[in-house]
This record gives C-alpha cells, sequence and structure tokens, in this order.
C-alpha cells in the first residue's frame, strides 16, 4: 500500500510541474509581447495586462514549489507528511490573483480620472488576439489538470488564466472601439474586470481557508464509508465517523461500529482489519482508528428499555441520533451517545436528558455522552 501511494504522488507531482512549467513559459512569452505593446500604444490596460501575466508566472512557481514540499514524505516530526503544505501555496496563489485584481482597479480608476489616448497598431491589436487564444487554452489545460490531480493551485491558475482571457478580449474589444469610433473605454472596462477578479480570488481565497481549517466530511464519501462498514455481517452500525484530511489524496478517519456483546476479541480484530482494509480499497480513506460498541443481545427486556429511551431522546428536534446503547445489569449502568443539533446548547440539553431519563431508572446510574455532528445527519 506504501508503495502504491508512493507511486501516485510522484505521478501526481510530475503532472504539477509539468503544467506549472508550460504555464511559466507561456507566460513569459506573454509578458515580453503585452509589455512591448503596452509602452508602445501607451496603453495602461495592455501594461497591467502584462503585469497580471507576470502574477500567473509567479503562481506558477508558487504551485511547483507547493507540490515539492508537500510530497517529502513523511517523518519523526511530521508523522502524517507535508501535504497540508499545498493548501498554502493555493492561498498565495489566491492572494496573487486578488493583488492583481485591486492593482487593476486602483490603475483604471486613475486612468478614468486622468485619461490619457493609447495608439494601437494592427499587429499590436493582433498580438493582443492571439494572447486570447493563448490563455483560452492554457487556462482550460491548467485547471482540467487541477481538477485531474485534486490540486487547488492549479485549479487557481487555470480560473486566473481564463479571466486574463476575459481581460485581454476586454482590452481588445475597446481597442477596436477605439481605432474606429475614437471612444476610449479601455479604463471602464478594466474596472468591470477588476471586480470580477477580485470576486476569484476572494472565492479561491476562502475556500482553501476551508481546506486549510477542516470542513465537514463530502456527503457522498461518508455515506459510501458508511455503506462499506455496515454491509458486514458483524456490523450493527457505523457511528462517529471522523475525517481528517492533511493534504490532497492523504485523508485519514475514525470509526465506532456497533457490534453484539458476545464477540470475542479475535473476532473483533479480524473485523476491524477487514473494515480498514475494504475502505481504503473502495475510497483511498485510512482508518487510523476504529473503535467499538456494545450491543446488548440477550435480553428482550434490555431491547424494550432501549426502545423507551430512544423514543425519550429523540423526541427533541436537536436530537439527531442514538446509538451506543448499553445496559449493563450487573454493574447497573445505562450508556449512551446523542449527537446533538449545532443549534443547541450541548450543556443545556444533556441536563434535560438526565431529568427526563434517570427518574425512568433510579436504579441504574446513567452515562450520557453529547456528540457532535460531522457526518451531517441534519
Amino acid at each position: 500500500m506504501a508503495q502504491t501511494d508512493a507511486a501516485l504522488s510522484l505521478n501526481r507531482e510530475k503532472v504539477i510541474v509539468k503544467t506549472s512549467v508550460i504555464g511559466i513559459a507561456a507566460n513569459a512569452l506573454l509578458v515580453a509581447f503585452k509589455a512591448a505593446i503596452g509602452l508602445a500604444s501607451g496603453s495602461i490596460a495592455v501594461i497591467l495586462d502584462a503585469v497580471n501575466n507576470l502574477s500567473d508566472a509567479l503562481s506558477s512557481v508558487i504551485t511547483i514549489l507547493g507540490a515539492k514540499l508537500g510530497a517529502k514524505q513523511p517523518n519523526k516530526k511530521h508523522p502524517l507528511g507535508y501535504g497540508r503544505i499545498e493548501y498554502l501555496s493555493s492561498m498565495m496563489v489566491s492572494a496573487i490573483v486578488l493583488y492583481a485584481g485591486i492593482t487593476s482597479l486602483v490603475e483604471s480608476v486613475k486612468k478614468i480620472i486622468h485619461p490619457e489616448a493609447a495608439d494601437y497598431t494592427v499587429v499590436s491589436l493582433v498580438i493582443i488576439a492571439a494572447a486570447v487564444v493563448v490563455k483560452l487554452i492554457l487556462g482550460a489545460y491548467v485547471k482540467k489538470q487541477g481538477k485531474k490531480v485534486d490540486s487547488g493551485a492549479l485549479v487557481a491558475s487555470g480560473s486566473d488564466a481564463s479571466f486574463d482571457a476575459v481581460l485581454s478580449a476586454s482590452v481588445l474589444a475597446s481597442a477596436i472601439i477605439f481605432k474606429v469610433w475614437g471612444i476610449s473605454l479601455e479604463a471602464y472596462v478594466v474596472v468591470v474586470i477588476a471586480i470580477f477578479i477580485i470576486k476569484a480570488g476572494i472565492e479561491m481565497m476562502i475556500e482553501t481557508l476551508n481546506d486549510t481549517l477542516g470542513h465537514r466530511g463530502d456527503r457522498e464519501l461518508v455515506t459510501t464509508i458508511k455503506r462499506i462498514l455496515s454491509e458486514d455481517p458483524a456490523v450493527r452500525g457505523a457511528y462517529d465517523l471522523v475525517l481528517f484530511n492533511y493534504g490532497p489524496e492523504k485523508d485519514y478517519g475514525s470509526v465506532h461500529l456497533e457490534v453484539s456483546d458476545v464477540l470475542t476479541a479475535d473476532e473483533i480484530d479480524r473485523l476491524t482489519r477487514r473494515a480498514q482494509e475494504r475502505v481504503y480499497a473502495e475510497t483511498g480513506v485510512i482508518l487510523t482508528g476504529v473503535s467499538i460498541y456494545s450491543f446488548n443481545t440477550q435480553s428482550e427486556e434490555i431491547k424494550k428499555i432501549r426502545e423507551q429511551i430512544q423514543e425519550i431522546v429523540l423526541a427533541h428536534d436537536w436530537a439527531l441520533q442514538l446509538h451506543g446503547f448499553y445496559l449493563d445489569d450487573d454493574k447497573k449502568t445505562i450508556r449512551f451517545d446523542v449527537v446533538m443539533s449545532f443549534d443547541v446548547d450541548h450543556h443545556q440539553a444533556l441536563e434535560e436528558l438526565y431529568r427526563e431519563v434517570q427518574p425512568l431508572y433510579p436504579d441504574y446510574t446513567l452515562l450520557i455522552i453529547p456528540d457532535t455532528d460531522v457526518s451531517d445527519l441534519e
């Protein structure tokens, strides 16, 4: 399994580096041509477009560094690897996109206040048109490769390239309008495009920030993992699934499995190993922890008590699920977990459940564990 992971990681790194190098080369050429046209024609829009391409090249460099550092093998200091470095590189790319948008907006507003007429040649218009085509192709290619290898930085770079194509097309359109009718619109056009670029940069940054902070597991993935686990005949239910992400394609998780109270330690050991193997084979998620809930199977009376308590608990809208129920008649204890909505104060809800359930079973010590809705039960 380790060799397979290493091979996939290496292939992913190669794709990211290759795509980024292509982006750097394309943007370097565009910077040279656009800077020359902008300086020759006196067009602030074309010069800003060249600066924007330069920032794209820098973004590609950051993407390469992020991929290289993120692919480093785990060590004693970072046992789960360096994958989250890629989220930092994605954040930096998003910041560059945002900066480019703000800079374009500021400079275009200056040109609206102090207008300067540009002087375009036919050759410059052809080059700008060619740049639009190049950026469209480059943006689609980079974004496709980014989604293919799950690289947020590449996806962000691809989106930025697509916006650049729109920006260049707008500059081209305003240049043609100026040559035909003598009306200068490029500063106003850049304002509109800059606003869209800023919006895109903010959205990219928020998405990357969510990945860095950690967010609720994908509903489809959670459902798939629980289905896999529940298909084992020895499992009565899978609960408290928590997924941890340490970078693209580096997902770990923990889960509680409810099993019969008559299973031996050997049977439970074989069960957990089956669960880990199947989940990894079908989803790529590594279950680092599989805990066990014991389920009463020897008494109909206990079954009735469970059903009664469950009815009381789930009568509350904020109580989303009851699981892990076990009654120990010898030690006179009843224990169970309750998944609570984020809309309720867990401490107050817990006190309310104790007030409602404890008087019904005064001879038993009651232990209620409040759980957080991490698996999207709402």
